[in-house]
């Protein structure tokens, strides 16, 4: 505990967080921002998400209040985030400057811990979730980690709902009903009589079938569409039931009415009920559709729910136990027809900004990508790469900035460096080539296409799949670290995830090189775009890495002709790619196959801070 800073409270430090809170239109207000800084006091170095989860505020509200403050020179412009010495005198202006924390450091405040015995169920139940069904963000599925779906059944266990009795889950995408079947099996019997499982994807209950088969669990699945009434033979039949909604107040009250139209009549039958965070007005509406349907609180913990994905809401989602009562009764018996999910209900887009490249870009209804999620999935159209910082919220009638429309080429850094070469993405291209252009690369003829082989050798490619999934993912890290040092993602797995959600796309464009029976040495992507403006169809160079070898620079060869001969089976005419400048390696490659140099991009850096002068006004 500190006390170092003692200062008289002032109107100009309340100023400030009216300030900053109007900037950002903070619904929370000033004690939003007053949130922010007291994190920021206690966590520092702290990351978004980090105050995210901390604060309750949404990932982009939280990134718009950061720069807020990094523009008033309160917070420090390196990652993560400290506060500056105005920032710690601005807190001691506003008395919070006191780090005391009372979080229990076994549970990390979430009230429950696993125990060593269950560690097996939580390795079995990360492994299900790997081969599962991806999930669809469109209708604001996240799936919850493994260790998340274990502490909702221990919560279950806690609260005596189970051992015995029958579950209901009101939509499943994230495998509850298997964390109960590997529980118990883990424990050695079942821990419930049944578990009944709705949910309208057809994907989701074939694998929970599959895979419960064998586990000793009664588990029933049924495919229906909860905008529905549920099934009649459903009704009143369950003694608890479990839902993680879509996360609009709407979306709760639907899923809490159908959990309740299953709950056998009375008092004192459990409902436990997952969430985002929201703005208090928007928590006020959840609240009073609960109280509404006649349930009552018994239990709540934020941040119980941990989620691969959920990153605008810092990847964390609170956990409410409820009880019904005498007054209980289902709030929408009928069909229900209006918004539901969060992308219903969005009504303004917002600015992102590519960190690589400095791209604008708009995510929500009317834009290219209705969620964030999506724009990092696909990457920055005008360079390939990411990450994204949220910026101000717009609304989506207004005309888009010009780098959305016609993305203009901006600095990304894609060194060639051992172990692994890379031919960065690219913008779209311009406007039609001249005629007469001169053509600078053609198909190898049969004795150069051999001759090409035989130096490769003992490597030969092949279009890509899951299996390569690791060994992609192991060079998509290396390149990210070559290319952006300190900011880049260099965990392999999560390139492979990502990379695997690709491939369920589409795997076509995706090529690797390997020997007999080893792991790829070589990764070549290239993918097929559309110009948004003009509507042409061009292909994006997006990566080319090869592990050193000693035929290294043969191999790479052999992966580009691959992917410019996928090109040209698809109709392309025409191939973009980027190269930092001082990657000359690569630039050979470009040179050798025939690539040009269209543009030159500039970058300035600024010295950090403002100027003395406007300091001392």
């Amino acid at each position: 505990m500190t006390n170092a800073r003692r200062h008289p409270r002032s109107t100009t430090a309340d100023s400030v967080l009216t300030e900053v809170a109007e900037a950002v239109r903070l619904q929370e207000g000033p004690p939003g921002v007053r949130s922010v800084l007291r994190a920021l006091r206690r966590l520092a170095p702290a990351s978004t998400k980090d105050l995210s989860r901390a604060t309750g505020l949404p990932v982009p509200i939280v990134a718009a209040l950061g720069n807020e403050l990094r523009r008033r020179g309160f917070v420090t412009t390196q990652r993560p985030s400290r506060l500056t010495e105005d920032g710690l005198d601005l807190v001691a202006q506003l008395g919070m400057d006191l780090t005391l924390d009372a979080t229990c450091t076994t549970c990390d405040g979430r009230e429950l811990v696993i125990p060593d015995v269950l560690d097996e169920a939580v390795r079995r139940l990360r492994a299900l979730m790997e081969s599962g069904p991806a999930a669809d963000m469109a209708i604001d599925q996240s799936h919850c980690t493994a260790e998340t779906k274990v502490r909702r059944v221990l919560a279950l266990l806690t609260a005596g709902a189970l051992p015995g009795g029958s579950l209901l889950l009101i939509g499943d995408d994230d495998l509850v009903s298997l964390a109960v079947a590997v529980v118990g099996d883990v424990l050695g019997a079942p821990i419930v009589e049944r578990v009944t499982v709705v949910d309208i994807s057809p994907e989701i209950l074939d694998y929970i079938r599959k895979v419960s088969a064998g586990l000793g669990t009664r588990v029933e699945t049924v495919q229906h569409d909860l905008r529905l009434p549920l099934p009649a033979e459903l009704h009143e039949q369950h003694d608890v039931a479990m839902t993680d909604p879509p996360y609009t107040a709407e979306g709760a009250r639907l899923f809490l009415s159908r959990a309740v139209e299953g709950l056998r009549p009375g008092p004192s039958h459990s409902v436990f009920f997952s969430f985002g965070g929201k703005s208090p007005d928007e928590m006020l509406e959840v609240q009073r559709e609960i109280m509404g349907l006649g349930l009552v609180t018994n239990g709540f913990v934020r941040n119980f729910n941990e989620y691969e994905g959920s990153g605008i809401l810092g990847g964390v989602g609170f956990f409410q136990h409820l009880l019904t009562t005498t007054s209980t009764a289902p709030s929408h018996a009928g069909e229900f027809s209006g918004p539901l999910y969060t992308g219903d209900k969005r009504t303004r887009q917002r600015e992102y900004t590519c960190v690589a490249c400095d791209a604008r870009l708009r995510v929500g209804p009317g834009a290219r990508w209705t969620a964030v999620a999506a724009l990092r999935e696909e990457g920055c159209p005008n360079c390939g790469k990411g990450p994204f910082r949220p910026g101000r919220l717009v609304p989506a009638e207004d005309p888009a900035p010009p780098a959305e429309q016609a993305p203009v080429q901006a600095p990304v850094q894609a060194p060639v460096q051992a172990p692994v070469q890379q031919a960065a993405p690219a913008p779209a291209p311009g406007p039609a080539a001249p005629v007469g252009r001169t053509y600078g690369w053609r198909p190898p003829t049969e004795q150069e296409r051999a001759a090409l082989a035989e130096r490769a050798r003992p490597y030969v490619t092949r279009q890509a799949d899951e299996r390569d999934l690791p060994a992609i993912g192991r060079f998509e890290a290396e390149i990210a670290r070559v290319s952006f040092g300190e900011d880049a993602i260099d965990d392999p797995a999560r390139w492979a995830s990502r990379l695997g959600r690709a491939m369920e796309k589409s795997k076509e464009g995706m090529i690797v090189a390997h020997g007999p029976g080893d792991e790829p040495v070589g990764w070549c992507w290239v993918s097929i775009n559309q110009n948004a403006m003009t509507g042409d169809r061009y292909a994006n160079f997006r990566s080319l890495a090869v592990s050193p070898v000693d035929n290294r620079g043969d191999v790479a060869e052999l992966l580009l002709t691959a992917g410019l001969e996928f090109c040209l089976a698809g109709g392309i005419t025409e191939v973009v790619g980027r190269v930092h400048v001082g990657n000359v390696p690569m630039r050979t490659v470009y040179r050798k196959f025939g690539f040009d140099p269209t543009s030159l991009s500039m970058k300035l850096f600024l010295p950090e801070g403002e100027p003395e002068g406007d300091r001392a006004r």
